[in-house]
């Protein structure tokens, strides 16, 4: 049988739930309380703590600041000017008088003549040929230079003092013995003067050193007159010349 209680015992309990209630839920609270206060020690003490400040302080605003980069200074290239080479003109000397030259196979003296631009009477004259080219392959004659003119005479003084040296080029057809008569010179001293030791090894053309009036001549003897039968003949005696010490 169900036992049942009676109104007094059921008053009671209330009452007594009454009374304890309060406790109930103020040890609630404060096992709350204590709990959330262990887990707030945990929290802050552990590894993973928050960085949590009691005092909030301003947060520094980030400011722009212009950091200047160095510039690494850059060799400006410098432009050098490139130097124009000039070029050098060499020039081929021109020979000053006449040049020797070897006939080739074929060769006349038109030939040549044509061929360096030269004259051809005077090339003629510096090789004694006279009106005729007697020339043949192997021989060396004298070629004038372009423009190069028979030489032209200029009189001489006649109160050249002795030994006076003169310069004298020589013509077609003379000869030492010639030119020294000429000049009141003797044939000795003209190849001294010239360092020559053949007088007949001279040319037209050539230029020899004269030294004049070493000499003096000899006036000229009157022709003797020889009488001969059926008439006289005039012989005349040729001039002579002495040498003045």
């Amino acid at each position: 049988m169900i036992r049942k209680d009676s109104p007094q015992s059921v008053i009671e309990s209330y009452r007594r739930r009454q009374q304890m209630g309060p406790f109930i839920v103020w040890g609630l609270a404060v096992l709350l309380v204590v709990v959330g206060i262990i887990i707030l020690v945990v929290w802050f003490t552990g590894q993973n703590r928050p960085a949590i400040s009691l005092f909030a302080s301003p947060t520094p605003t980030a400011t722009s600041t212009f950091t200047p980069t160095p510039v690494t200074p850059t060799s400006t290239p410098t432009v050098t000017p490139t130097e124009t080479l000039t070029p050098t003109v060499t020039e081929t000397p021109t020979p000053q008088g006449p040049f020797e030259y070897t006939v080739q196979e074929g060769d006349t003296c038109w030939d040549i003549a044509v061929k360096f631009e030269a004259d051809l009477l005077v090339l003629l004259t510096l090789n004694n040929f006279g009106n005729t080219c007697p020339i043949k392959p192997g021989d060396k004659i004298l070629v004038p230079v372009k423009g190069q003119e028979l030489p032209t005479e200029t009189p001489l003084p006649t109160d050249l003092p002795r030994g006076q040296k003169i310069e004298y080029i020589v013509k077609t057809g003379e000869t030492l013995d010639i030119i020294a008569r000429r000049f009141n010179s003797t044939i000795e001293a003209i190849l001294k003067e010239n360092k020559l030791t053949d007088a007949n090894k001279i040319s037209a053309g050539q230029k020899l050193i004269i030294p004049v009036n070493i000499v003096t001549p000899t006036p000229t003897r009157a022709p003797t007159r020889t009488t001969t039968p059926g008439g006289s003949t005039a012989t005349p005696v040729p001039p002579t010349a002495t040498a003045t010490p």
